[in-house]
């Protein structure tokens, strides 16, 4: 890490110090560092409470090598609104040139707590590009649930496993009328690096949706992470896809996809899924998969980009 006094304009390096305290194998952070990799500068990042932030800014030190902002849990959109605002009116000025702010926040963050200021700032079409890294539960607080916990997972709050389906939120924000809303896997970085970049692109708000295996919540060795996150796709479970104004292309197409049980017993999180006793969860569970890959398909069919 660099201290605080001595953090200097590194732009053209990597944005996240390889110095930080994260768990081994986080998969947050992996998905971070290939973000700023691929992001054209000049940006400003905005970060809430959550797991990045405190794992890269314990005072005095900071992970940061770009400009970044630390913002409560509830209110990353909103700031970075008030940001994107303040560098639109100076570039009306002429004081300073306009550049694409980058949200990048958990799932607690951005399902749940800061929804509404998220809701609002693509309401209002701000000129920002908001990103999500999903753990798929409150890590940084002690893995309780949130609604980007799957059906059945075993959380601090859900012990027996969670009765609801996971929200949707990717559809959510192209309801919104988004020019731009993808999905992304830091194991396919190449995928994840050409939507940063489009996203930049765009005018308005855009939405990143990255799946951050957690070692730490999920319950499998470190070194797992990437084949877990790859797994998540080749189930169908986190599919890869994009949408464009209103128009669908799937990035990653899976037709044979391997059983969902090889995701599952990687990760103790949902041990009791594989009972017997438990089999009905485990059906819906599938279901719930299935149904999700149909409407994609029948979106991408329809709505074709």
């Amino acid at each position: 890490m660099m201290q605080v006094s001595k953090l200097t304009d590194l732009y053209g390096r990597e944005g996240l110090s390889p110095g930080h305290t994260a768990c081994q194998g986080c998969g947050a952070t992996i998905a971070v560092r290939q973000v700023l990799l691929a992001a054209e500068p000049p940006y400003i990042v905005v970060s809430p409470t959550g797991c990045l932030e405190v794992v890269s800014s314990q005072y005095p030190y900071t992970s940061w090598r770009v400009p970044w902002v630390h913002v409560a849990f509830e209110n990353a959109a909103a700031v970075a609104s008030g940001v994107e605002a303040a560098l639109r009116a100076l570039e009306k000025k002429g004081l300073g040139k306009r550049q694409k702010v980058i949200v990048i926040a958990g799932d607690g963050g951005t399902f749940d707590i800061g929804f509404q200021a998220l809701s609002g700032a693509f309401e209002r079409g701000h000129n920002l590009l908001y990103i999500c890294y999903d753990n798929e539960a409150y890590m940084n607080t002690g893995i309780q649930r949130s609604a980007a916990t799957p059906l059945g997972a075993t959380t601090t709050t859900t012990p027996t496993g969670k009765l609801e389906m996971k929200k949707d939120i990717t559809s959510i924000l192209v309801a919104h009328g988004s020019p731009y809303v993808a999905t992304a896997s830091p194991h396919l970085w190449k995928d994840l690096a050409n939507k940063v970049r489009k996203a930049q692109s765009k005018e308005g708000p855009t939405f990143l949706h990255i799946v951050a295996p957690c070692p730490r919540g999920w319950y499998f060795d470190s070194h797992l992470t990437i084949k877990v996150a790859k797994l998540a796709v080749e189930t169908r479970i986190f599919p890869i896809y994009e949408v464009e104004h209103g128009r669908y292309r799937i990035n990653y197409p899976v037709p044979r996809p391997r059983p969902i049980e090889e995701y599952l017993k990687l990760q103790n999180r949902f041990a009791h899924l594989l009972k017997p006793e438990n089999a009905h969860i485990l059906e819906a569970f599938k279901q719930w998969v299935e149904s999700r890959w149909n409407h994609l398909l029948k979106m991408a069919e329809a709505f074709p980009l």
